[in-house]
């Protein structure tokens, strides 16, 4: 394994809004490349655990009051990947956090 990625995604929704977003959105936000395999929340605590180009890995998002900390943990293969995987994992997480 590698070094964690970690990722901040800022939100301006109430920390509440957020996480019902992302608790309502995450099922949907399999691409073609990623499919998430798990998620299990404890209050503001996400840990998911995904598979991406036959690879499995595995990560934590904590919800804070203004932004999303995302922290994957990737295989070697994956690290190669992982400007892809988190550019996609960011997009579609502020896909979900954006005020509508």
């Amino acid at each position: 394994m590698s070094d964690p990625i970690v990722i901040t995604i800022p939100h301006r929704l109430s920390k509440d809004e957020a996480i019902s977003r992302l608790k309502n959105g995450l099922g949907s936000a399999n691409l073609p490349f990623l499919t998430i395999e798990r998620e299990e929340w404890t209050g503001d605590l996400l840990e998911f655990s995904l598979k991406a180009m036959g690879q499995h890995a595995s990560g934590t998002a904590v919800v804070q009051d203004n932004a999303v900390q995302l922290t994957l943990v990737l295989p070697w293969l994956l690290q190669r990947f992982a400007e892809l995987a988190s550019g996609a994992l960011t997009k579609r997480t502020k896909l979900l956090l954006e005020k509508k």
